[in-house]
């Protein structure tokens, strides 16, 4: 429905996935395919530029083209014919020499995946610096680490930002290895050979590529779907990352813990009933397009299954994902982007909610300290007894350990102290945020094929 679409899509991901964008990528291979074999002498020169001229949607009538498509259940033709009347008797009869439905549709694809592809690229840079800000600046930040939704050890909010931060690195570094694969060029004819075109169909299709500014295949792909399926899986993984983020600010923004919160815009998350409600809108539906686009690149995996030289179902099944799979991945990121750039961190109410387990959070930092002289074994037994004292009196952990001899033989009230101060316990943390930006700074490998982004 285009009202949700309005929340569902971001303005760029519906302007490349629009009808009139998807209309004008094929008219845009149609208008290359004709350059292409004009460069080898196939066709004159002066059709090249004819067809050129008028691959416009300006030109076409795209009301035309949905009746026509709905008739024949193709939308190739009917845009070749089109085309070929706005070229002329002379230049029209060249239109989509030697080509099948499906070198366009595919092709027209790819260009739609580069402009997608250069859009997630560009946020994930963008939630990559965020998150670097984040953890630098929250890297002393206490707060509850949690498994199993309890308290378990403390941590830094810093170290929490560094590690979604490092899996944001690894998305972009895994989209920009796959993009001379995914940014391939699509021609074949019919079954793939381009038996049409005679001996000189590789060196169009070598013509053709350099014209799109994508990658030239190794051989025609019209049946075999890996790589976009790989497109759609790399997206809705991404994706997920950031639904996993708007999660977890979504559960810390619960009322009882308030440790963290969407950015605070007039009426954004109010409640047509309740005036004090300010609700994660932004967070759910960060959800909610994640969990389209994981769908979506379920179905992809699906049309892998192509029978012979072109499949029964498959192809139309693409048709249905490609204005909704990457589309939905690309907005859930731009979401969580603005999310995080404006995210409110309540520092003070993560340090007071350490403290209401009256010290249990520390529990392993004294178990560990009494090991050096138990032994692991009888030191894990000793703490868990005092534990459950200290949890079925509701009293602080440190107050029944002072009344515990085997404890206090062992350890001095100063020691107790120094174990139960949650800044003691942070590991390694720092290191790792540390080794988390350096990563994030690295260049990004395989930019031989940044070309295929920005053609």
């Amino acid at each position: 429905m285009a009202l949700f679409d309005a929340i569902y899509l971001s303005d760029e991901m519906r302007g490349i996935f629009s009808a009139e964008a998807t209309a004008q990528a094929w008219l845009d291979v149609e208008a290359a395919l004709a350059r292409a074999q004009a460069e080898i002498g196939m066709i004159p020169a002066s059709a090249a530029a004819a067809i050129t001229r008028a691959a416009r949607t300006s030109d076409l009538d795209l009301a035309k083209l949905d009746a026509d498509t709905r008739a024949l259940g193709w939308p190739i033709l009917p845009l070749v014919h089109q085309l070929s009347d706005r070229c002329g008797d002379d230049a029209g009869g060249y239109v989509h020499w030697g080509a099948t439905t499906q070198d366009i549709m595919d092709t027209g694809l790819v260009l739609q995946l580069r402009a997608a592809w250069t859009v997630i690229d560009r946020d994930l840079g963008a939630i990559q610096e965020i998150l670097i800000d984040l953890a630098q600046r929250h890297r002393s930040t206490l707060m509850a680490g949690r498994t199993h939704g309890q308290h378990a050890l403390p941590l830094t909010f810093g170290f929490k930002a560094a590690v979604w931060l490092d899996e944001m690195t690894r998305h972009r570094h895994r989209m920009a290895e796959s993009r001379s694969r995914v940014l391939t060029l699509q021609f074949g004819g019919a079954v793939g050979t381009l038996a049409s075109l005679g001996d000189d169909g590789l060196a169009v299709r070598a013509a053709l590529a350099r014209e799109l500014g994508l990658s030239e295949p190794v051989i025609s792909w019209h049946v075999s779907r890996d790589a976009l399926a790989e497109a759609y899986g790399l997206a809705a993984a991404a994706a997920t990352t950031a639904e996993k983020i708007a999660q977890e600010i979504w559960l810390l923004m619960k009322t009882e813990i308030g440790e963290l919160a969407e950015p605070a815009i007039p009426g954004r998350g109010g409640s047509s009933t309740m005036p004090q409600k300010r609700n994660p809108v932004t967070c759910e539906l960060v959800a909610t397009c994640a969990a389209a686009a994981r769908r979506d690149a379920a179905a992809s995996v699906e049309s892998m299954r192509h029978d012979h030289e072109r499949g029964m179902g498959p192809a139309h099944q693409e048709w249905y994902l490609t204005p909704t799979a990457i589309p939905r991945a690309g907005t859930a990121l731009s979401l969580i982007k603005s999310v995080l750039a404006d995210l409110i961190v309540d520092a003070d109410r993560m340090r007071a909610n350490l403290d209401i387990t009256q010290g249990l959070l520390l529990a392993e930092a004294v178990m560990m300290e009494l090991a050096q002289r138990t032994g692991r074994q009888k030191a894990h037994v000793l703490m868990k007894d005092v534990c459950h004292r200290a949890i079925a009196e509701n009293r602080p952990l440190y107050d029944v350990m002072a009344e515990t001899t085997a404890v206090t033989d062992v350890l001095t009230p100063d020691a107790l102290g120094a174990c139960l101060d949650p800044a003691n316990y942070l590991g390694t943390a720092d290191a790792m945020i540390d080794r988390a930006i350096a990563a994030a700074r690295r260049p990004i490998p395989h930019k031989a094929h940044q070309n295929n982004m920005e053609a």
